[in-house]
Protein backbone atom coordinates (compact mmCIF):
# COMPACT_ATOMS: atom_id res chain seq x y z
CA UNK A 1 0.00 0.00 0.00
CA UNK A 2 1.43 3.60 -0.72
CA UNK A 3 2.21 6.14 1.38
CA UNK A 4 -0.29 8.71 0.39
CA UNK A 5 -3.44 7.66 -0.21
CA UNK A 6 -6.98 9.61 -0.34
CA UNK A 7 -10.39 8.75 1.32
CA UNK A 8 -13.68 10.53 1.38
CA UNK A 9 -17.36 10.74 2.12
CA UNK A 10 -19.72 11.66 -0.53
CA UNK A 11 -23.77 12.93 -0.20
CA UNK A 12 -26.49 15.20 -0.82
CA UNK A 13 -26.12 17.42 1.38
CA UNK A 14 -22.83 16.68 3.10
CA UNK A 15 -21.16 19.72 4.68
CA UNK A 16 -22.73 18.36 8.31
CA UNK A 17 -20.38 15.60 7.84
CA UNK A 18 -18.56 14.51 10.53
CA UNK A 19 -17.03 11.51 8.85
CA UNK A 20 -13.99 13.56 8.31
CA UNK A 21 -13.15 14.13 11.91
CA UNK A 22 -13.33 10.85 12.67
CA UNK A 23 -11.18 9.32 9.72
CA UNK A 24 -9.00 11.95 10.15
CA UNK A 25 -8.29 11.60 13.58
CA UNK A 26 -7.78 7.72 12.99
CA UNK A 27 -5.03 8.35 10.57
CA UNK A 28 -3.19 10.74 12.74
CA UNK A 29 -2.91 7.49 15.86
CA UNK A 30 -2.24 5.22 13.18
CA UNK A 31 0.57 7.34 11.90
CA UNK A 32 -0.76 7.81 8.26
CA UNK A 33 0.83 11.22 7.75
CA UNK A 34 0.03 11.02 4.00
CA UNK A 35 -3.17 9.93 3.89
CA UNK A 36 -5.95 12.33 3.45
CA UNK A 37 -9.98 12.22 3.87
CA UNK A 38 -12.39 14.80 2.48
CA UNK A 39 -16.32 15.19 1.64
CA UNK A 40 -17.68 15.57 -1.77
CA UNK A 41 -21.18 16.88 -2.23
CA UNK A 42 -22.72 14.42 -4.87
CA UNK A 43 -26.01 13.14 -5.98
CA UNK A 44 -27.31 10.22 -7.88
CA UNK A 45 -26.91 11.90 -10.71
CA UNK A 46 -23.17 12.97 -10.53
CA UNK A 47 -22.08 9.36 -8.67
CA UNK A 48 -21.05 7.63 -12.14
CA UNK A 49 -19.15 10.93 -13.42
CA UNK A 50 -17.36 10.82 -9.73
CA UNK A 51 -16.35 7.67 -10.16
CA UNK A 52 -15.05 7.93 -13.66
CA UNK A 53 -13.45 11.03 -12.98
CA UNK A 54 -11.46 8.80 -9.97
CA UNK A 55 -9.92 6.59 -12.94
CA UNK A 56 -9.04 9.42 -14.74
CA UNK A 57 -7.06 11.20 -11.25
CA UNK A 58 -3.43 11.33 -11.57
CA UNK A 59 -3.11 12.29 -7.75
CA UNK A 60 -2.73 9.70 -4.96
CA UNK A 61 -4.18 6.24 -5.39
CA UNK A 62 -7.72 6.07 -3.65
CA UNK A 63 -8.06 3.63 -0.78
CA UNK A 64 -11.36 4.10 -0.11
CA UNK A 65 -15.22 6.38 -0.11
CA UNK A 66 -17.96 6.64 2.67
CA UNK A 67 -20.94 6.95 1.17
CA UNK A 68 -24.06 8.89 3.34
CA UNK A 69 -27.52 9.37 1.87
CA UNK A 70 -28.61 9.49 -1.35
CA UNK A 71 -26.18 7.23 -2.64
CA UNK A 72 -26.22 4.22 -0.51
CA UNK A 73 -28.43 1.92 -3.16
CA UNK A 74 -27.14 4.08 -6.15
CA UNK A 75 -23.60 3.06 -6.17
CA UNK A 76 -23.94 -0.35 -6.29
CA UNK A 77 -24.38 -0.96 -10.04
CA UNK A 78 -20.80 0.86 -10.17
CA UNK A 79 -19.50 -1.80 -7.73
CA UNK A 80 -17.33 -5.01 -8.88
CA UNK A 81 -18.47 -6.60 -5.86
CA UNK A 82 -20.45 -6.27 -2.81
CA UNK A 83 -20.45 -8.19 0.43
CA UNK A 84 -22.95 -10.13 1.85
CA UNK A 85 -24.02 -8.28 4.50
CA UNK A 86 -24.68 -5.04 1.81
CA UNK A 87 -26.68 -7.33 -0.53
CA UNK A 88 -28.54 -8.42 2.66
CA UNK A 89 -30.07 -5.03 2.92
CA UNK A 90 -29.15 -4.14 -1.04
CA UNK A 91 -27.11 -1.02 0.43
CA UNK A 92 -23.37 0.30 0.60
CA UNK A 93 -22.11 2.65 2.56
CA UNK A 94 -18.10 1.44 2.34
CA UNK A 95 -16.28 1.26 -0.90
CA UNK A 96 -12.50 -0.15 -0.97
CA UNK A 97 -10.53 0.45 -3.77
CA UNK A 98 -8.17 -2.79 -4.31
CA UNK A 99 -4.67 -2.27 -5.65
CA UNK A 100 -5.67 -4.53 -8.86
CA UNK A 101 -8.36 -1.62 -9.22
CA UNK A 102 -11.27 -3.33 -8.08
CA UNK A 103 -14.06 -1.58 -6.11
CA UNK A 104 -15.55 -3.24 -3.28
CA UNK A 105 -18.59 -2.47 -1.83
CA UNK A 106 -19.81 -3.27 1.93
CA UNK A 107 -22.26 -2.27 4.86
CA UNK A 108 -20.94 -0.92 8.08
CA UNK A 109 -24.40 0.09 9.67
CA UNK A 110 -25.36 -3.23 10.35
CA UNK A 111 -22.35 -4.24 12.75
CA UNK A 112 -21.71 -0.80 13.45
CA UNK A 113 -25.00 -0.41 15.42
CA UNK A 114 -24.54 -3.57 16.96
CA UNK A 115 -21.56 -3.03 18.13
CA UNK A 116 -23.15 -0.11 19.56
CA UNK A 117 -25.75 -1.78 21.41
CA UNK A 118 -23.39 -4.16 22.89
CA UNK A 119 -21.47 -1.50 24.14
CA UNK A 120 -23.97 -0.18 26.36
CA UNK A 121 -24.70 -3.08 27.45
CA UNK A 122 -27.56 -4.30 25.23
CA UNK A 123 -27.52 -7.76 23.90
CA UNK A 124 -30.07 -10.23 23.00
CA UNK A 125 -34.26 -8.44 23.18
CA UNK A 126 -37.12 -10.14 23.53
CA UNK A 127 -39.25 -8.02 20.58
CA UNK A 128 -38.18 -4.44 19.34
CA UNK A 129 -39.82 -1.32 17.53
CA UNK A 130 -38.49 0.48 14.28
CA UNK A 131 -39.64 3.66 13.67
CA UNK A 132 -39.82 4.50 10.00
CA UNK A 133 -38.75 2.55 6.78
CA UNK A 134 -35.88 3.19 4.00
CA UNK A 135 -32.90 2.34 3.96
CA UNK A 136 -31.98 3.00 7.47
CA UNK A 137 -34.18 1.18 8.84
CA UNK A 138 -33.84 -1.92 6.62
CA UNK A 139 -29.98 -2.14 8.51
CA UNK A 140 -31.81 -1.60 11.61
CA UNK A 141 -33.77 -4.84 10.66
CA UNK A 142 -30.46 -6.75 9.96
CA UNK A 143 -29.40 -5.97 12.94
CA UNK A 144 -32.27 -6.86 14.98
CA UNK A 145 -32.70 -10.39 13.01
CA UNK A 146 -29.07 -11.37 15.03
CA UNK A 147 -30.48 -10.30 18.47
CA UNK A 148 -33.90 -9.95 18.72
CA UNK A 149 -35.79 -13.62 19.65
CA UNK A 150 -39.44 -12.24 18.87
CA UNK A 151 -41.48 -10.31 16.86
CA UNK A 152 -40.50 -6.37 15.08
CA UNK A 153 -42.88 -4.10 14.65
CA UNK A 154 -42.29 -1.09 12.16
CA UNK A 155 -44.25 1.89 12.40
CA UNK A 156 -44.65 3.17 9.28
CA UNK A 157 -46.87 6.34 7.39
CA UNK A 158 -47.88 4.60 4.04
CA UNK A 159 -48.94 0.75 3.33
CA UNK A 160 -46.17 0.76 0.30
CA UNK A 161 -43.38 1.78 2.97
CA UNK A 162 -45.28 -0.92 5.06
CA UNK A 163 -45.08 -3.89 2.55
CA UNK A 164 -41.24 -2.98 1.78
CA UNK A 165 -40.93 -3.61 5.94
CA UNK A 166 -42.45 -6.68 5.59
CA UNK A 167 -40.65 -7.91 2.86
CA UNK A 168 -37.48 -6.63 4.23
CA UNK A 169 -38.43 -9.29 7.08
CA UNK A 170 -39.26 -12.09 5.43
CA UNK A 171 -35.97 -11.40 3.38
CA UNK A 172 -33.96 -11.11 6.31
CA UNK A 173 -35.58 -13.65 8.14
CA UNK A 174 -37.27 -12.14 11.03
CA UNK A 175 -40.83 -11.77 11.69
CA UNK A 176 -41.76 -7.95 10.96
CA UNK A 177 -45.42 -6.78 11.89
CA UNK A 178 -46.69 -3.36 10.60
CA UNK A 179 -48.79 -0.58 12.06
CA UNK A 180 -49.75 2.96 11.61
CA UNK A 181 -47.73 5.87 12.30
CA UNK A 182 -50.41 7.27 13.87
CA UNK A 183 -50.04 4.45 16.90
CA UNK A 184 -45.93 5.16 16.78
CA UNK A 185 -46.68 5.97 20.43
CA UNK A 186 -47.17 2.35 21.10
CA UNK A 187 -43.67 1.63 20.34
CA UNK A 188 -41.86 3.15 22.93
CA UNK A 189 -42.82 -0.04 25.23
CA UNK A 190 -40.90 -1.94 23.88
CA UNK A 191 -37.58 -3.16 25.07
CA UNK A 192 -35.71 -1.64 21.92
CA UNK A 193 -36.50 0.96 19.98
CA UNK A 194 -34.54 1.95 16.81
CA UNK A 195 -35.82 5.56 15.64
CA UNK A 196 -34.93 6.29 11.99
CA UNK A 197 -37.40 9.01 11.12
CA UNK A 198 -35.78 12.05 9.53
CA UNK A 199 -35.15 15.08 12.00
CA UNK A 200 -38.59 16.03 13.66
CA UNK A 201 -40.83 13.45 12.92
CA UNK A 202 -40.88 11.55 16.03
CA UNK A 203 -40.59 15.05 18.40
CA UNK A 204 -44.39 14.85 19.19
CA UNK A 205 -43.69 10.97 20.53
CA UNK A 206 -41.61 12.76 23.38
CA UNK A 207 -44.64 13.01 25.62
CA UNK A 208 -45.54 9.16 25.21
CA UNK A 209 -42.05 8.03 27.25
CA UNK A 210 -43.11 5.50 29.07
CA UNK A 211 -42.02 5.69 33.14
CA UNK A 212 -39.55 2.96 32.67
CA UNK A 213 -38.39 2.75 29.45
CA UNK A 214 -36.02 0.23 27.80
CA UNK A 215 -33.17 1.34 25.68
CA UNK A 216 -33.76 3.46 22.80
CA UNK A 217 -31.08 4.01 19.57
CA UNK A 218 -32.04 7.30 17.69
CA UNK A 219 -29.76 7.28 14.42
CA UNK A 220 -29.62 11.03 14.58
CA UNK A 221 -27.47 13.45 16.07
CA UNK A 222 -27.87 16.93 14.27
CA UNK A 223 -29.28 18.07 16.26
CA UNK A 224 -28.53 16.72 19.71
CA UNK A 225 -30.39 15.40 21.88
CA UNK A 226 -33.47 14.63 20.43
CA UNK A 227 -36.40 15.62 21.91
CA UNK A 228 -37.86 11.78 22.30
CA UNK A 229 -33.83 11.57 23.32
CA UNK A 230 -33.74 13.75 26.12
CA UNK A 231 -37.22 12.61 27.50
CA UNK A 232 -36.21 9.42 26.97
CA UNK A 233 -32.98 10.18 28.84
CA UNK A 234 -35.10 12.06 31.41
CA UNK A 235 -37.01 8.65 32.58
CA UNK A 236 -33.86 6.97 32.93
CA UNK A 237 -33.88 4.65 29.73
CA UNK A 238 -30.56 3.86 27.77
CA UNK A 239 -30.18 6.11 25.04
CA UNK A 240 -28.07 4.98 21.72
CA UNK A 241 -27.35 8.15 19.29
CA UNK A 242 -26.33 9.19 15.23
CA UNK A 243 -22.76 9.59 16.96
CA UNK A 244 -22.64 5.79 18.65
CA UNK A 245 -23.93 4.77 15.00
CA UNK A 246 -21.14 7.15 13.27
CA UNK A 247 -18.60 5.86 15.18
CA UNK A 248 -18.87 2.48 15.62
CA UNK A 249 -19.45 1.79 11.61
CA UNK A 250 -16.37 4.29 10.99
CA UNK A 251 -13.95 2.23 13.04
CA UNK A 252 -15.22 -0.47 10.43
CA UNK A 253 -14.55 1.44 7.37
CA UNK A 254 -10.96 2.87 8.54
CA UNK A 255 -9.90 -0.86 9.30
CA UNK A 256 -11.49 -1.86 5.70
CA UNK A 257 -9.70 1.44 3.94
CA UNK A 258 -6.10 1.19 5.72
CA UNK A 259 -5.66 -2.19 6.52
CA UNK A 260 -4.80 -1.84 10.46
CA UNK A 261 -6.89 -3.23 13.10
CA UNK A 262 -8.35 -2.89 15.38
CA UNK A 263 -8.62 0.66 14.25
CA UNK A 264 -8.14 3.58 17.30
CA UNK A 265 -12.19 4.07 18.67
CA UNK A 266 -10.42 6.22 21.40
CA UNK A 267 -9.05 8.52 19.46
CA UNK A 268 -11.69 8.95 17.02
CA UNK A 269 -14.50 9.90 19.88
CA UNK A 270 -12.21 12.35 21.43
CA UNK A 271 -12.08 14.15 18.39
CA UNK A 272 -16.05 14.02 17.82
CA UNK A 273 -16.14 15.51 21.46
CA UNK A 274 -13.25 18.23 20.90
CA UNK A 275 -14.47 18.95 16.80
Amino acid sequence: MSENRRAAVLGSPIAHSLSPVLHRAAYRELGLSGWTYDRFEVDETGLPDFFKRLGEDDGPAWAGLSLTMPLKRAVIPLLDEISDTAASVEAVNTVVFTDDGRRLGDNTDIPGMLAALRERGVGRVPRAAVLGAGATASSALAALSRICDGEVTAYVRSEARAAEMRQWGERLGIAVRTADWGDAAEALGAPLVIATTPAGTADALATAVPDRPGALFDVLYDPWPTPLAAAWSARGGSVLGGLDLLVHQAVLQVEQMTGRAPAPLAAMREALAAR
